[in-house]
């Protein structure tokens, strides 16, 4: 089994190296390594080009969603591993997952637990991030429990599902994932084998004072799913009152006209 691995990079000058080195560090080699520079204003791309190893994608800042799926078009190789260049790998990530794909050739994508860490030290996890024997639709509402990085995906299969959704800013990967598992299972590798470091200031998940709008937004491509548009009004409700506390008259537009929509 040939895999490349989609590294998307914004400048990210300071952790980059570390997440290359961790897949030159595994102990099932991969085939090839695709740094996809979106846009940095720093030295992102000349850490890219000090390994001879990596493949070089430059393009405008459009965003990780266009990176990841323009990384993935540029892959030779049928499988598709994902890092995002603030994380890192366990040595043995992939040799578990290529494992599991060769006794299972029907599995199309798994994903592996994970260590969080901040200040150098590992973090508790909590509760409702910790992994499932058997992840479902219905656990997949609220939020996302699939770190990118942990994921090993068929690179046909992939395309077929349309990639990441482009127009997303954040939570691209919770809707790749609803969309999954609406119609399929993906396969949990209970190890922890991606590291996750957190507290940098640059990530996304920092950056939007409101990700349920995000969700909602996913949501209602699975309107045809049990427990769906109860799960739309409860984070409106949510939504609203931040957008109240925060004087955002968008957000509460965009409310009402989702409520509307539920209405349809």
């Amino acid at each position: 089994m040939k895999v490349s691995v989609i590294i998307p990079a914004f400048n990210r000058v300071n952790t980059l190296a570390r997440a290359i080195d961790s897949v030159l560090a595994q102990s099932y080699k991969v085939n090839e390594i695709i740094v996809v520079d979106d846009g940095s204003s720093d030295a992102t791309s000349e850490v890219a080009k000090n390994y001879p190893e990596v493949l070089l994608l430059r393009q405008n800042n459009l965003g990780v969603s266009t990176a990841r799926n323009n990384g993935v078009m540029m892959a030779s190789n049928e499988w598709i591993a994902f890092l995002d260049s603030d994380d890192t790998w366990h040595p043995k990530k992939l040799a578990f997952q290529i494992a599991f794909h060769k006794k299972d050739p029907t599995s199309n994508i798994s994903y592996t637990d994970e260590v969080w860490i901040r200040n150098d030290k590992e973090m508790p996890i909590p509760k409702k991030f910790r992994k499932l024997d058997k992840l479902l639709f219905e656990h997949s509402l609220d939020y996302c429990n699939i770190a990118p990085s942990s994921v090993l995906i068929n690179k046909e299969y992939f395309e077929r599902l349309g990639g990441f959704d482009e127009s997303f800013e954040v939570c691209e990967d919770y809707d790749l994932w609803l969309r999954i598992l609406k119609e399929d299972k993906i396969d949990l590798i209970p190890q922890k084998l991606i590291y996750k470091f957190g507290g940098a200031d640059d990530q996304l998940s920092l950056k939007y004072k409101f990700l349920d709008r995000w969700h909602i937004i996913s949501l209602f491509k699975h309107l045809d799913k049990p427990l769906v548009k109860e799960k739309i009004l409860l984070m409106c409700e949510g939504l609203e009152k931040a957008a109240l506390k925060y004087k955002d008259e968008n957000l509460l537009d965009e409310c009402a006209v989702w409520k509307l929509r539920l209405q349809e």
